[in-house]
């Protein structure tokens, strides 16, 4: 079982080039390509802000992904997966889609997550994903949709949206009944107040549509994508129900807030690779 890491919590105290760097010798055997800057969203205005960054241009992006595959290949890692913009609220937004599979390919990954519009059900949200699968196919990359949140501030916690459970989760992959469409299983996202679901209940009820991870811990209430072992999330279960569906991906971590708090970017990354490699450990002794 191989590990994996966002480079976007990384990036953002070093640069994305060197966050890769940082990622291999720390130990990791992957990286994850966050494209977020691709499509920086003001939900102020519902426009797309530009900020200069390469990402956001089809052509500057294409050659970002390029430079981070050869510095990944040449410090022996490679890209497993990628997180594409988001939020997928506005045409704007979702026209950038397209290129964020294509930088997908380019970087060497095969699994890019997109989040599904959170107010949608599975017969809508399909009708963006079954645009896309053409691209995707056309690329080799497998689009793995996300299990979402919404925030109910009246009773301060989570409240339901699109794939927030097992059964919105399954109905939005099989609407597409396509081998191209799968399932990105977020922990934290799974064992937030309010949703009535746990990681490992989701898991099982989604099975083998489970291509892709993202691992983070929270306090069973806010989304804090902390690191695992050091909040609230016992991880025992979660394990052993990716053991039990036979999951075979990658174990790829989420945790923003772990490079943060470090003294340096380098130790936040040892430490992630820590915690990463325990829950591969724990996988494997089952």
């Amino acid at each position: 079982m191989k590990t994996s890491t966002e480079i976007n919590s990384i990036a953002g105290a070093v640069g994305m080039e060197k966050a890769v760097e940082l990622v291999a010798r720390a130990g990791f055997d992957c990286w994850d390509f966050s494209m977020f800057a691709m499509g920086s969203y003001d939900w102020s205005t519902g426009k797309r802000r530009i900020t200069g960054h390469p990402l956001e241009t089809r052509d500057s992006a294409l050659k970002l992904a390029e430079k981070l595959r050869k510095i990944g290949l040449e410090n022996g890692i490679y890209c497993n997966q990628s997180h594409a913009p988001f939020p997928v609220v506005s045409d704007e937004m979702k026209a950038l889609l397209p290129v964020a599979i294509e930088c997908t390919a380019e970087a060497g990954g095969k699994i890019c997550v997109i989040h599904p519009d959170n107010n949608k059900n599975a017969l809508e949200n399909a009708e963006m994903f079954r645009g896309l699968l053409p691209v995707a196919k056309k690329f080799g990359v497998i689009i793995a949709t996300e299990n979402m949140w919404n925030w109910n501030g009246a009773e301060d916690h989570a409240a339901p949206a699109a794939c927030s459970d097992g059964k919105s989760f399954r109905e939005h992959v099989d609407a597409l009944d396509d081998s191209f469409m799968a399932a990105c299983v977020d922990v934290g996202h799974a064992e937030m107040k309010g949703l009535g679901t746990d990681a490992a209940t989701m898991i099982r009820e989604l099975g083998p549509r489970v291509v892709a991870l993202h691992l983070h811990d929270n306090d069973k209430w806010h989304d804090s994508h902390g690191l695992p072992f050091t909040m609230n999330i016992d991880f025992g279960p979660v394990v052993a129900a990716l053991r039990e569906i036979g999951y075979r991906g990658e174990f790829t971590l989420e945790s923003s807030l772990a490079a943060a708090k470090a003294e340096t970017p380098e130790e936040g990354v040892k430490v992630m690779y820590r915690a990463t490699r325990k829950l591969v450990e724990l996988y494997e002794s089952i």
